[in-house]
């Protein structure tokens, strides 16, 4: 190593989370152009980044070298000291070979799993069992010999550094000096050489970069911010000198120009490490097979035996069948995979065995005929023709990747079965690490430097909502945000800070479905933690360096579907009591019927605006074309769906460019749709094995040219000599395969996930109550979602039935009602998508809001015991006083679930302490033993009749939809029935059939009001949310029109809206190009109960344009001096014609006695004036 240069041995990346900013390639650019031979890097108690850093350094021809700053107890790493000061000390360990390596793991992992507290710790007991092939640095201010120098105990820092050479050995521990200006660093760096000759240990120079380039310091201070949730202008907060960048050799040699011994030992350091980390060798573990058999042919049995389960006779007469499975079988044995299909066998077969529901399968996996008759799949490959070389090539080895889809309520059961069947240390699921992205770093950055959160919002909503778009891509594609980052200072500044950050590692999380297997312990491997509960033990390196090391990763992923079908399944069979998926025919016409007519809603990958929109003209007639559907409606091949929905319908002649093509194409009107056709006819035109067609593929979604070149030529050749096709021929079919291979999508997928979204047609075809049901119980944490649900249940007749303590179960449920049905009997509808006379669906308890679904089981569990509930008072005296509380009873009753007991619910919700109470003194007296009758008869009675005022209809819809998520006993506009009917309103939901851009005049109650400002002039706009009883829309109203109706736009009014639809973006929206706003009494003559349940008739109060403020404290006493339930509102005239409204406040509603008309005369529209005169129109000048 060149002896003028320098090594930094004390370094943070980006995986000192949200403390270092530095990124993996950047640091080696930087390393390069200094010609430093090697580099560490050493982030916070972690080696999050390890092995990204080991690659990059690989690559870029610097030696990595691998350390981690470590925090160490005083005492043991289990204690659990009160403060974060007395918790540990910092400790920089280096690998100083493979064997270090391997304690370094080990050690983190312990800090990880066993020490944390504050942070993961280890202490000097377990440093000195792992000691082998480490170097040890003192560490910097906060290490356990500077605090002591910092205290003036030096005896104290000289017994530590003692400990520290005995453990590590004289040679590998070393004191580290740090000199960024500090007055601390300076007394320490005084100390420290007379200690380091006083135990015969050496010095090291090292400068904790935790940024890249001086510059970055400002940036970096950003990011500390967002990382302690402070502001960049509070005082009292932790800062980092502009010091702690990656300095030259130069620069660090002129610092320590006093120690050249502390420079030159960080060469002496690099020179002594030396690791090389194996890459690609299986660590998969040997699947157990029983005793006397091999695993291959153990395999063999299994798959045997389940091509007689799938084909029957087939299996031993279609000679096809046995020889597509012995070929698969040997491309297992040639490349070592037979445990991995054996694992995975296991653990599906374990699931489907305790009826836990799993997917028929997810990507390549499915075009395999060996996963097909082990049961891990359920697709055949040959009926689709799907091709096992799109799952593993033979000619280009790389692991197999079968991702599996459970049922999200059961998945961990699954999980659980492989750490106990491989072991607990040698399971564990994946890290991920979420991003500082562009959005996100804009908001965090404007938030901390103070900005208000409308200006940061304003830029960042100006990013395009582009998957992985960067802030530099964004200024390019929006004009307005390159303005505003040029022209505006505060913004250009924001953008400085949010580019630097941008893209580097926020917070650790654990992948939604990873988990990696191991033949052994883990941590002989690979760093563990846990995850951010302390709970489930998690690797600490992610997906890609994981597969890097040989590890088995897999995916476990939780399918919301497949729990929707198993409750569905299990409520069907409580009347049927054999159904099962696997009779039902796959080409039922009503199944179909309901992708023809858009009754997509609860379709699985069929439930987006713009799939709906599809679906309608795709004229579905066979499972195919659902798999087709699927494939088509993504980015790139969607362009292709106006050209595919013609050939099919006849409407425009299909071409192929060789006969030969129509028999791999025939199937998707000459357009190829799918990755295996694409394989397909490379091998049946170009003469390619299936395998030499899957690289092919590859090559070509790559587009590398010089690859590209090569490929053509070799398909030209094979393409005259297997079928004579001229070169000018075969030059067209492959440019039309290289275009294709861009879009083509992978049939084994699609055709998987078709059969779900079938299945669920036919369930919602068939059995809709029970599928309804089955869809809501598994949103009842989204109310936004149960809206919807119920609105489609509306829409196919099912009547949603309130929740009702003595009939609710835990979830919705299918319920007979009375005299309309028999549960016995069903008749089935001609109509796909009606339901059943005679069926609806009671609400589950556990959907309430504030309930808690485990109160409620025990509720249920309750009731099943001993009978219903007769009382409020029963019910609580019959639950424990922890599970009845106050908030639930209020739940409860506000939702109706007491209404059984036939009293008002303000009565009941007036009784709810008396209830608690009486409740309270029962379980008292029980645990006495004894009740005493004084006590008896003076007891609260909560069954007694009150005199209480009762709800109006607004407050008692209001509760039901706060809770419920929609009105269930009424709705806000059934007064308004006969009045939208005279006018012939079109309703929302009938929207959908409309065009784009169509006209439309609807009316309904808005649901919520958000005001916005535009990004270019910041004028106000609004966003509303329209109800009607169909449907809800979003609205945008833009300036000119907002204008017009600002002050009466609130959440409860009633309106009038022409607009025009937008239907981009899979979604149904709107634009108001005029709004009228109705007051009650504008309903008068065509429905009698005129006042508005959305609110309260409201007391009006007009001023004229030159009223005083003496004149509205007049008001404003009188008001106060009246309190009631009427809100107040005042109309101000303005010399646009046009009044001004405005809400008094809910501190002066009152009751409109007639002292109080005789009081506000002056002011007082009488309610029998023409209050249409004071309507709010957009249309108003």
């Amino acid at each position: 190593m060149p002896r003028d240069s320098f090594v930094h041995l004390h370094l943070h990346t980006e995986y000192s989370l949200l403390d270092g900013a530095i990124r993996m390639k950047a640091l080696m650019k930087k390393a390069a152009e200094f010609r430093m031979p090697a580099v560490a890097i050493t982030d916070h108690g972690n080696l999050f980044g390890a092995i990204e850093f080991y690659q990059e350094a690989t690559r870029a021809g610097v030696k990595p070298i691998i350390g981690c700053e470590a925090y160490v107890a005083p005492g043991s790493h289990k204690d659990r000291p009160a403060s974060r000061r007395d918790a540990a000390y910092h400790f920089t360990l280096l690998a100083e070979n493979e064997t270090g390596y391997r304690n370094l793991v080990k050690l983190v992992t312990a800090a990880h799993l066993d020490g944390f507290h504050y942070a993961p710790r280890i202490d000097k007991e377990l440093l000195a069992a792992h000691a082998a092939g480490l170097i040890g640095l003192s560490g910097c201010l906060a290490g356990e010999i500077n605090t002591a120098i910092q205290a003036n105990n030096i005896e104290k820092a000289t017994l530590s550094a003692a400990e520290y050479r005995d453990i590590l050995g004289t040679e590998n521990f070393f004191m580290e000096m740090h000199d960024h200006g500090m007055e601390a660093q300076k007394n320490c760096n005084r100390v420290l050489p007379q200690i380091a000759r006083e135990l015969g240990v050496g010095l090291v120079a090292a400068n904790d970069v935790h940024f890249l380039r001086q510059s970055d310091h400002d940036a970096h201070d950003v990011m500390l911010c967002i990382g302690t949730g402070k502001m960049v202008q509070d005082e009292n907060r932790m800062r980092y000198v502009p010091e702690l960048y990656f300095k030259s050799p130069a620069e660090m040699r002129e610092i320590f120009d006093d120690f050249p011994e502390a420079i030159s030992n960080t060469l002496e350091i690099a020179e002594r490490c030396h690791l090389d980390l194996e890459f690609g060798r299986s660590k998969y573990p040997e699947y157990p097979v029983p005793a006397g058999k091999t695993r291959e042919g153990y395999l063999r049995e299994l798959c045997y035996q389940g091509l007689r389960e799938r084909y029957g006779e087939r299996a031993t007469t279609d000679s096809e069948l046995l020889k597509r499975v012995d070929y698969e079988l040997g491309v297992l044995e040639q490349t070592g995979f037979v445990s991995y299909l054996l694992i995975v066998w296991d653990f599906i077969h374990f699931a489907k065995e305790r009826g836990i529901p799993v997917g028929p399968g997810r990507g390549s996996a499915a075009g395999s005929m060996v996963a097909y008759v082990l049961g891990i799949t359920d697709i055949d490959p040959l009926q689709y023709g799907l091709i096992f070389e799109r799952f593993l090539n033979p000619d280009r080895v790389s692991p197999p990747d079968i991702d599996v889809d459970f049922c999200e309520a059961r998945r961990g059961e699954v999980l659980e079965y492989v750490r106990q069947k491989y072991g607990e240390r040698r399971v564990a699921q994946i890290i991920t690490f979420g991003k500082l992205k562009a959005k996100s770093v804009v908001r965090d950055v404007g938030r901390v430097m103070g900005m208000s959160y409308r200006d940061a919002d304003r830029i960042a909503r100006m990013i395009p909502n582009e998957l992985n778009i960067t802030l530099d891509s964004a200024v390019e594609k929006n004009s307005e945000l390159k303005r505003a980052v040029t022209t505006e200072s505060a913004t250009r500044q924001l953008f400085d800070y949010a580019k630097t950050l941008e893209g580097l590692s926020r917070n650790a999380g654990v992948h939604a479905a990873g988990v990696v297997i191991a033949d052994r312990d883990l941590s002989d491997y690979i760093p563990l933690c846990r995850d951010v509960k302390g709970n489930d033990i998690i690797s600490q390196y992610p997906m890609g360096p994981l597969n890097d090391l040989g590890l088995l990763k897999m995916d476990f992923l939780g399918l919301k579907t497949l729990t929707v079908i198993e409750d569905t399944l299990a409520l069907i069979r409580k009347r049927e009591a054999n159904f099962s998926l696997k009779n039902i025919p796959l080409d039922d016409a009503e199944a179909f019927a309901l992708y023809n007519r858009g009754e997509t809603i609860g379709l699985f990958q069929m439930e987006s605006g713009g799939m709906t929109s599809t679906a309608r003209q795709f004229d579905v007639r066979k499972i195919d074309d659902v798999i087709a559907l699927i494939a088509l409606y993504r980015p790139g091949p969607m362009d292709l769906i106006g050209d595919y929905i013609k050939r099919k319908k006849g409407l425009t002649k299909i071409r192929y460019e060789h006969p030969l093509l129509e028999e791999i194409c025939a199937d998707t009107y000459g357009v190829m749709i799918y990755q295996e056709q694409v394989m397909a006819a490379a091998s049946r035109l170009g003469g390619y094995s299936l395998a030499q067609a899957d690289l092919l593929r590859r090559a070509m979604g790559k587009k590398d040219k010089e690859k590209m070149a090569k490929e053509r030529q070799n398909f030209i050749e094979g393409c005259a000599r297997t079928n004579k096709i001229p070169e000018k021929k075969a030059n067209a079919i492959f440019d039309l395969l290289e275009k294709f291979a861009g879009y083509g999508f992978n049939k084994s997928h699609s055709a998987a996930y078709g059969l779900i979204s079938y299945q669920t047609a036919y369930l919602k075809a068939h059995y809709p109550v029970e599928f309804m049901a089955g869809l809501l119980s598994n949103e009842i944490n989204n109310t936004e979602k149960i809206s919807v649900f119920v609105g489609e249940c509306k829409r196919m007749g099912i009547a949603i039935l309130p929740p009702d303590i003595n009939r609710s179960g835990l979830k919705f449920t299918p319920e007979t009602v009375a005299g309309i049905g028999d549960a016995g009997n069903r008749t089935r509808q001609s109509q796909a998508g009606v339901s059943d006379p005679g069926y609806a669906i009671r609400y589950g308890l556990a959907a309430i809001k504030h309930v808690g679904e485990s109160a409620m089981a025990t509720a249920i569990r309750e009731r099943a015991q001993r009978g219903d509930f007769t009382s409020l008072e029963d019910f609580c005296t019959r639950l424990d006083s922890r599970i009845a509380n106050r908030k639930m009873l209020e739940s409860l009753v506000k939702a109706g679930a007491f209404d059984f007991l036939g009293r008002e619910r303000a009565e009941l919700f007036a009784c709810i302490d008396e209830a608690l109470t009486a409740s309270a003194t029962a379980q008292r007296d029980r645990l006495a033993g004894q009740v005493s009758l004084f006590d008896e008869a003076s007891a609260p009675n909560a069954s007694r009749k009150r005199q209480v005022a009762s709800w109006s209809e607004h407050e008692k819809l209001s509760y039901e939809k706060e809770l419920l998520g929609f009105y269930v006993s009424g709705h806000p506009l059934d007064a308004y029935v006969d009045f939208f009917a005279a006018r012939n309103y079109r309703s929302i939901a009938s929207l959908a059939e409309l065009d784009d851009r169509a006209p439309f005049k609807i009316a309904g109650a808005i649901v919520e009001v958000e005001k916005k400002f535009t990004r270019r002039e910041g004028k106000p706009f609004a966003v509303i949310w329209v109800e009607d009883l169909s449907d809800m829309l979003e609205v945008v109203v833009w300036n000119e029109v907002y204008l017009k109706v600002s002050d009466a736009l609130a959440a409860g009014r009633v309106v009038e809206i022409r607009g025009a639809l937008d239907k981009r973006d899979d979604a149904l929206r709107a634009t108001a190009q005029e709004i009228k706003v109705f007051m009650p009494d504008d309903t008068k003559g065509t429905n009698e109960r005129s006042t508005s349940l959305l609110q309260e008739e409201a007391v009006l109060l007009q001023f004229s344009r030159d009223v005083t403020s003496n004149e509205l404290r007049e008001v404003r006493e009188i008001l106060a001096s009246s309190p009631g339930r009427r809100p107040v509102q005042l109309l101000f005239d303005r010399a646009n014609g046009s009044p001004l409204r405005l809400d008094a406040g809910a501190e002066f509603h009152v009751d409109l006695t007639r002292d109080l008309e005789k009081k506000l005369s002056r002011w007082l529209i009488p309610a029998k004036a023409e209050r249409k005169s004071v309507m709010v129109d957009s249309t108003s000048t």
